[in-house]
């Protein structure tokens, strides 16, 4: 009975030591092919860098305001008895746009113009009787002086009038009216608005910094938020005050014609084109990798792998400094020189000593293209 179950012992530690000893056995090839198996290469797309014109600016916002503009407003009180004018007719400087209740005035104008005609005719018969000598020269200067008074009574009744007919200053677009016929307005009630749109300007204000670096007819584009193609101008005022307070430049471009697409008063995204320099490196934006240790790229390097007979195809991470931003470019100061080849697409996979291979397509990483 002990033979036997000393034999069962035996029989169960073989099969144990067995399986232990396999499953070792297994592990230990197991970490050995993974250690020796080498990665396939990971497709990338790649940019020589090469050094080319770079035009540096300064980008800023604005408001978008008429060649010429204006509230318009009534200088005298009264009744609106016509408004002549439509919402966005085209008017011609001088032309009638409301009328003011005149028919005081008027009334008084007329009497005005009657003493003035009286005093005429008593001016006349005091200077032919002061030739004849039969009066005195003080009737003749107190006709004089009655005649110059209702000369003046006449003139200033005459500008009253006129303040009670609102003329266009000058040729534009009026806007819609404030005012409605029988309304009774005062002085400084704003009737209308109107712009002249055939040529539009640019008002924005920059830094003491930036505003040095801008001179009067410096180019500059303008884009607004609707999706309308830039437009071209120039700089055509720089206030040569810098405001105390915000310490900001107030600075304003003339536009070039735009066919009406602008309105007064839109938001503007603006550049001041700077002048061009040579020689700067700028890369996409979006192969820039950033972290808490700096801005890097991943740069192809041909490097020998111990043991291996010939070179292969790598990439490693380059520190870089980064300097001015243009839409998607953005300048290297330094790390890169000319006819390295950065990875554009594919970086998503990428560490550094990764084995690559080079493809045009973009679409063949996987990934999406960084813009050119």
């Amino acid at each position: 009975m002990f033979k036997r179950l000393l034999i069962a012992i035996v029989a169960l530690a073989v099969l144990g030591g067995g399986i232990v000893g396999f499953n070792l056995f297994r592990a230990r090839m197991i970490a050995q092919y993974f250690a020796t198996m080498k990665p396939a290469p990971l497709p990338v797309t790649v940019a020589a860098v090469a050094p080319a014109p770079w035009t540096p600016g300064i980008d800023t916002i604005g408001t978008a305001n008429a060649i010429r503009g204006a509230d318009l407003s009534t200088e005298a009180s009264g009744v609106v008895r016509e408004i002549r004018f439509n919402a966005n007719d085209s008017v011609t400087e001088g032309q009638l746009l409301v009328q003011i209740d005149d028919r005081q005035e008027r009334a008084d104008l007329d009497s005005a113009k009657a003493s003035l005609n009286l005093a005429q005719i008593t001016l006349a018969r005091a200077q032919s009787l002061q030739q004849r000598g039969v009066s005195s020269v003080s009737n003749l200067d107190s006709a004089q002086a009655e005649e110059i008074s209702a000369e003046a009574a006449v003139a200033k009744l005459e500008a009253v009038l006129q303040t009670k007919q609102l003329l266009a200053p000058f040729n534009g677009t009026v806007g819609i009216p404030r005012v409605e016929v029988g309304e009774y307005v005062s002085p400084g009630t704003v009737y209308a608005t109107l712009q002249d749109r055939s040529r539009m300007r640019a008002d924005f204000t920059l830094t003491e910094q930036q505003a040095a670096e801008v001179s009067l007819g410096s180019p500059l584009t303008a884009t607004a938020e609707d999706g309308s193609a830039p437009i071209s101008g120039t700089v055509t005022g720089i206030d040569p005050k810098i405001d105390p307070n915000s310490r900001l430049v107030t600075l304003r471009a003339t536009l070039d014609t735009d066919g009406g697409t602008l309105t007064p008063g839109q938001f503007l995204r603006l550049r001041i084109a700077l002048p061009t320099e040579q020689g700067v490196i700028a890369l996409p934006q979006t192969v820039i990798a950033s972290s808490l240790y700096g801005d890097t790229v991943y740069v192809l390097r041909e490097e020998t792998p111990q043991g291996a007979s010939a070179p292969e195809t790598v990439v490693r991470q380059v520190f870089v400094t980064l300097g001015r931003r243009f839409g998607d470019k953005v300048e290297i100061r330094d790390g890169l020189k000319a006819g390295d080849r950065v990875v554009t697409a594919g970086l998503n996979k990428l560490s550094p000593g990764a084995a690559v291979t080079v493809v045009d397509d973009p679409a063949k990483t996987g990934t999406a293209p960084a813009a050119n």
